[in-house]
């Protein structure tokens, strides 16, 4: 629920107070991942040090508006976003079956991932010199976060691409990290996931195994 009202957040249009109010909703989001995922301490150290980075952009960025603290808010967001994944896979590495938890620990760590890489777009739109879209121009962030999640899943309609680097290689990165992901997910619910009445008739060919 706090990922969905943060890209829920992003979608409204630029107002001063936004990167403050997106990037503190963002540290809460990512607070409760490590904490419900329970992330060794080594994350959570890392994890604070990002978080007080994302603290003090967003303090000063309705006071000192621009171009540069700009940037460095939506890296700061990205960073945030890119640190609970990885605590959520673990945890989810350790399950043995699949169930709620599963899936929407799963979903929660595939729409982090995909967030950051939006906010990874943005805050190159908002450094580098040139239009990040070419002849479409700098996208404001929800255009990031569609064409992330666009590429993500190898959709590609083509409206919006990258017309140099970094910006194409990080679109390269994402695609196949994305479909790592997926990959992965699929073959984790496959192998631990059995209907209720696959279990019963394995069970039953157990005892009866057993009985001869």
């Amino acid at each position: 629920m706090l990922i969905v009202a943060t890209y829920g957040l992003a979608l409204v249009p630029g107002e001063r107070w936004l990167p403050t109010v997106l990037l503190v909703l963002q540290t809460g989001t990512v607070w409760q991942a490590l904490r419900v995922s329970r992330a060794r301490p080594v994350v959570r150290a890392a994890s604070a040090a990002v978080v007080a980075l994302a603290l003090v952009t967003a303090a000063f960025a309705p006071f000192a508006p621009g171009t540069a603290l700009t940037g460095l808010t939506f890296l700061a967001a990205g960073g945030l976003y890119l640190v609970a994944p990885l605590s959520i896979v673990r945890d989810l590495g350790v399950h043995r079956r699949v169930d709620r938890e599963t899936m929407l620990g799963a979903l929660a760590a595939y729409l982090l991932i995909g967030m950051a890489f939006g906010f990874a777009y943005a805050c190159l739109a908002a450094l580098q010199p040139g239009p990040l879209f070419g002849d479409a121009g700098d996208p404001a962030l929800p255009q990031a976060l569609f064409f992330s999640f666009v590429t993500m899943t190898t959709t590609g309609y083509g409206d919006l691409v990258p017309a140099t680097n970094p910006a194409q290689s990080i679109a390269v990165l994402e695609a196949l990290i994305g479909q790592l992901f997926l990959v992965t997910a699929v073959a984790k619910v496959v192998e631990n996931w059995r209907p209720r009445g696959w279990r019963h008739t394995t069970e039953d060919s157990g005892e009866a195994g057993g009985a001869h």
